[in-house]
């Protein structure tokens, strides 16, 4: 029985349901990552760290989630050995997001960073091997997702060791922290800036008709990167402090500099992720949706539908409001002491991680990234500063996402097939 034809409309409904599922068991994990540090090192209150990622992940979703959403669709499996059977394909994608969406939300009840593109990919893979075998399933791909998971925390980890030893340096262990605070934090803010645009303009404004040159990207980067620093500048030269109060109060006002610096590497952070991560929830929709529109032909090269980027940025934003307190408090307070300008080094190291794999089409996980850039920082004041038993759950819950998404897709693939007569 040819169920594409036949139910068209109803897999897309049903897919359209679970993709919007899986956004919201993003939103209710993963966007910890964007806003743990800011609220851990007290820079911004729940309530404000829920209404600054709104925003900014469902910008980053909708401007430029779409070169990593080709690469999920079409990189883990391949689809010829589905194309005599794409009701399988169309089956195994609804199946996958509905397991994985169930996996992040039992891991956000239990306050456990999870990995979302673990999650789908342990998915995708799980119905897969069911429906066609191992030979459908691209290992060297997977091969090479599985060593972003190890590159990826390390890199962001290095990174934020640099910025987070850096302003050791430049600031805080000099004679007079708080001038050259005043001196040294637009930089950091400029560069903050930079890392942010450039990912809206290289990858972002495509989507919405408008095409750059890498020149023409580059300068206006840097354009915007000279406007946020002179803003900065600005904005720290108002704040009232007392450049005669002794170094420990000095250190407190520098803190307070790192904060409004806090809030601009959420900003980053939330939008760095929503373009990254929007892919694991829209990007095996995206699968069903050409299928059911070419009439079963599993196309090479296929346009997103207009309404499936804001349906995944709706549902990461409704996840974060109803479910994200308890994964913010792990990131934010259980892995080591954030102060905001740590806080600061891990966020901005992390998003720029992201910019980066973001930009080469290669789905990380944001969590890894960002577990990893505080530890990085964690690192930098030595190993006691690290609270070993939450990163050792931490490592145990990223180690059986992959096999519990894959096992869960199995089980709910089987249950499609049986209900669809397939």
């Amino acid at each position: 029985m040819d169920i594409i034809s036949s139910y068209g409309t109803v897999l897309v409904l049903v897919a359209a349901a679970v993709g919007f599922f899986m956004a919201y068991g993003i939103g209710a994990n993963d966007v910890a990552n964007a806003m743990g540090t800011s609220v851990g090192s007290k820079a911004l209150t729940i309530k404000q760290a829920i209404i600054v990622a709104m925003i900014f992940e469902f910008a980053g979703a909708y401007l430029a989630g779409g070169e990593v959403t080709s690469t999920i669709r079409k990189g883990i499996i391949d689809a010829a050995p589905f194309a005599d059977i794409p009701e399988l394909m169309v089956l195994g994608m609804i199946a996958a997001l509905f397991a994985a969406g169930s996996w992040l939300l039992i891991a956000s009840f239990l306050g456990w960073p999870v990995s979302t593109t673990h999650s789908i990919i342990g998915a995708i893979i799980g119905f897969a091997l069911v429906a066609v075998g191992s030979e459908a399933i691209q290992w060297t791909k997977v091969a090479g997702i599985v060593g972003s998971w190890i590159v990826t925390p390390a890199i962001s980890g290095f990174i934020a060791y640099l910025i987070f030893m850096s302003a050791q340096k430049l600031i805080f262990d000099t004679e007079k922290p708080l001038e050259n605070a005043k001196r040294f934090v637009p930089l950091y803010m400029g560069l903050a800036g930079f890392v942010m645009s450039l990912v809206t303009i290289k990858k972002g404004l495509k989507h919405i008709g408008i095409n750059m040159g890498a020149v023409e990207g580059y300068l206006l980067s840097i354009g915007i990167a000279v406007v946020i620093a002179i803003i900065g500048k600005i904005v720290i030269q108002r704040l009232k402090m007392d450049p005669k109060a002794d170094k420990k109060m000095q250190f407190n006002n520098v803190e307070k500099v790192f904060a409004v610096l806090m809030v601009l590497t959420a900003c980053c952070m939330a939008f760095a992720h929503g373009s990254n991560d929007v892919a694991n929830a829209i990007g095996p929709l995206a699968a069903v949706v050409n299928i059911v529109e070419n009439n079963g032909e599993i196309a090479k090269k296929a346009a997103l539908a207009w309404w499936i980027l804001p349906l995944g940025g709706i549902g990461i934003v409704v996840g974060l409001a109803l479910l994200g307190k308890k994964v913010i408090k792990t990131i934010g307070e259980g892995i080591t002491h954030l102060t905001p300008s740590r806080g600061f080094a891990a966020e901005l190291a992390a998003a720029s991680t992201v910019v980066i794999a973001s930009g080469t089409g290669l789905p990380i996980s944001t969590t890894q990234t960002l577990v990893g850039a505080v530890l990085g920082v964690g690192m930098a004041r030595g190993i006691a500063a690290l609270n070993m038993s939450v990163i050792r759950n931490i490592v145990v819950s990223w180690v059986i996402t992959l096999p519990v998404g894959a096992a869960l897709a199995i089980v709910i693939f089987y249950i499609l097939r049986t209900a669809f007569g397939v």
